[in-house]
């Protein structure tokens, strides 16, 4: 309690000098009036760091690992998701789609790219590859790679495929090499997380993975363990690195 009194009165000294010792009730109400002025001040200049999260969908199993990703993200106070999805691309020379969709999540565009601190991209896996919307987002960036707007910034990746063996790790590892060329600090999820023990679906070292079936399996538990998990380490990444 001596030290609570002796912090008050040496604040109060610089501005109101005394002639009497502080009750402690008195330094109480002056320190905590000091620091919640502090307190607001850095709160009204405070950012919550922004995790983008930009991926196609074609049957809806990628959509719900986004939203799961986006809720790991979410987890974390300091950040926020911000889910993008990207419209399909047509052999047509002409636009066959609106800018903006009817409903759901907006369309992303490379320019959302500018003011992100993490980046996440997802896709279900075609011959072992990205689809082509993803890789027609992606070739549209070479700006941010001249200016090196995404260096140094945290990113992961993750997939749905039909079929358990239909190349998960490889469309996973297709979806970093853009981002290694930007520069990027890619990350996959840990063996300390259960569900990579324990799955019998989808799940990877590399990123999220999901076994979507013939008939679009929900995800399983371990597979949204996995989502969640990527978002949040992603989130802290981001934290971390400022």
């Amino acid at each position: 309690m001596p030290s609570l009194v002796y912090m008050a009165a040496n604040y109060c000294s610089r501005y109101e000098p005394r002639d009497r010792i502080l009750t402690i009730e008195e330094a109480l109400l002056i320190i905590i009036s000091h620091y919640s002025q502090v307190y607001l001040s850095k709160l009204r200049n405070y950012k919550l760091q922004k995790i983008l999260i930009v991926y196609y969908s074609r049957h809806g199993s990628t959509a719900s690992m986004a939203q799961q990703i986006g809720l790991g993200v979410d987890s974390d106070p300091a950040c926020e998701s911000v889910i993008r999805c990207l419209p399909g691309v047509s052999a047509n020379t002409e636009q066959t789609q609106a800018l903006v969709p009817d409903a759901g999540v907006p369309f992303a565009d490379t320019r959302d790219l500018e003011d992100c601190n993490a980046l996440i991209i997802g896709s279900p896996g075609y011959f072992g590859n990205m689809a082509a919307p993803l890789k027609y987002f992606l070739d549209q960036t070479s700006q941010y790679w001249l200016s090196g707007a995404l260096i140094g910034k945290p990113a992961g990746v993750f997939t749905s495929t039909s079929s358990l063996h239909g190349g998960q790790e490889s469309v996973l590892l297709s979806m970093m090499l853009p981002l290694l060329h930007h520069g990027m600090l890619i990350t996959g999820i840990p063996y300390s997380e259960s569900a990579l023990n324990q799955t019998t679906t989808g799940a990877t070292p590399y990123g999220p993975s999901h076994l979507a079936g013939q008939q679009g399996n929900p995800l399983s538990k371990e597979e949204i363990s996995a989502c969640q998990s990527l978002g949040k380490r992603i989130a802290l990444l981001s934290n971390q690195l400022g």
